[in-house]
């Protein structure tokens, strides 16, 4: 590899790594024979930071030289950074070489933005046009979407894209004119809500036609930054479960602010990344995407933050402590999903068992419920205490659980 690019390459994948909207999973494409690379349903990433967040993508700035001045963005234009910028043939040839000496299974290409949304999102185009009709590249590309292009460069993405993605960025539009003045959240919505009609009528198209070409297969994602603005979790929970409801998203990610720059508009450099902040709001949007609890179940009013030492899951339960006990041998597949300490896979098993006999704690150990924590709120388990109060159960489950987000690690990794 050639001193330049190697030079570049370690810009602009440090670069991306404030970026975590990186996951693959929901693209599924086999290889031809002709081709090389392929995508699965599972995703197809190897790695995972100690957060959980994927690694295994070639994931770059296609450049962050950028036109704009965000007060919580490294590549903003009045900081002092090395700046540098792939030509289209470099980020291709990157990836091909990549993937044949198996570094990598996939691309994911962000930018900071060159001239206009246009003359970037064209080149980012022209990237995987390139690797997908000249090398005939069949493994995973996400592409950033560049708010504020046009729809038939939008369209031309999808075509050449699994996953596409707008990042909100700031979760309110006054949170975002407050730190990034010259950018209008209209322009994030927008190419949103052009994206998720697209899917859908491309979907229905293809099941009259079936050789209508796949439209971003794998669905379009954002990104909401949050600590460096006032928001509450309420509002962020309301904000993400609009986004779903209305643009029909895979993934709503929450990036914790990284202080990188001095600014009286945003936390001082050395404040405390927000990792258990931004860990409990995937563990409440996974109860918004899977559980079917509804943003005010979480967060009420009289609780706008997520607590900090229990899950959000176990929280609800302890707020409404008229619902339980559960009893298993009866109770409704929605109810029992809604026990702490027991999961969907769980609920299912539970079902599907009291049918033979009578639902036991040992049975519930051995499907995976975690029973310590699941017997404060089930009938079944003799020692059910109906005189702890939900702080007595709070505190005896506290007293029981490590969390591994306890110490204050590394947040990022680097990938070079």
């Amino acid at each position: 590899m050639r001193e330049r690019t190697l030079e570049k390459l370690e810009i602009l994948a440090d670069a991306a790594k404030y970026d975590v909207s990186c996951s693959s999973s929901g693209s599924k494409r086999g290889n031809a024979g002709k081709s090389i690379g392929n995508t699965t349903g599972m995703g197809i990433c190897h790695a995972y930071t100690e957060d959980g967040r994927c690694v295994s993508l070639l994931k770059i700035l296609l450049t962050n030289h950028c036109i704009f001045d965000c007060a919580y963005c490294v590549s903003r234009k009045s900081n002092d950074v090395k700046r540098a910028a792939f030509t289209v043939d470099e980020v291709v040839e990157l990836t091909i070489g990549f993937y044949r000496r198996n570094y990598i299974e996939g691309l994911f290409l962000s930018s900071g933005i060159f001239k206009n949304a246009d003359y970037t999102m064209e080149r980012l185009v022209m990237i995987a046009r390139k690797l997908r009709t000249e090398h005939r590249f069949n493994g995973y590309i996400h592409l950033k979407a560049i708010p504020g292009a046009s729809e038939e460069l939008m369209k031309a993405a999808g075509l050449y894209a699994d996953r596409l993605s707008v990042n909100v960025e700031m979760p309110t539009k006054e949170s975002l004119k407050l730190l990034a003045p010259d950018k209008n959240q209209e322009d994030v919505l927008t190419p949103m809500q052009y994206l998720s009609k697209e899917i859908v009528r491309q979907r229905e198209e293809k099941r009259k036609f079936t050789h209508t070409p796949a439209f971003a297969p794998a669905g379009q994602s954002t990104q909401m930054v949050i600590g460096a603005s006032p928001e509450t979790d309420r509002q962020i929970l309301h904000i993400a479960a609009h986004f779903y409801r209305s643009y029909s998203l895979k993934r709503v990610y929450y990036s914790g602010y990284i202080p990188v720059s001095t600014d009286n508009r945003l936390p001082a450099p050395g404040t405390p990344v927000p990792m258990l902040r931004e860990n409990r709001l995937y563990q409440a949007d996974w109860l918004l995407r899977f559980y079917g609890f509804q943003p005010q179940e979480i967060v009420p009013p009289e609780h706008p933050l997520l607590d900090m030492e229990i899950d959000p899951k176990l929280s609800w339960a302890l707020r409404n402590m008229h619902l339980f006990p559960v009893h298993l041998q009866t109770a409704d597949l929605e109810q029992i999903i809604r026990v702490p300490g027991i999961g969907i896979q769980s609920a299912h098993r539970i079902v599907a068992a009291r049918r033979f006999g009578k639902i036991s704690l040992d049975l519930l150990r051995k499907i995976g419920v975690a029973v310590e924590r699941a017997r404060y709120f089930i009938a079944e388990d003799p020692s059910f205490r109906k005189d702890l109060s939900d702080l007595q159960i709070r505190q005896q489950i506290i007293s029981l659980q490590q969390s591994k987000y306890a110490p204050n690690f590394s947040p990022q990794l680097k990938l070079f």
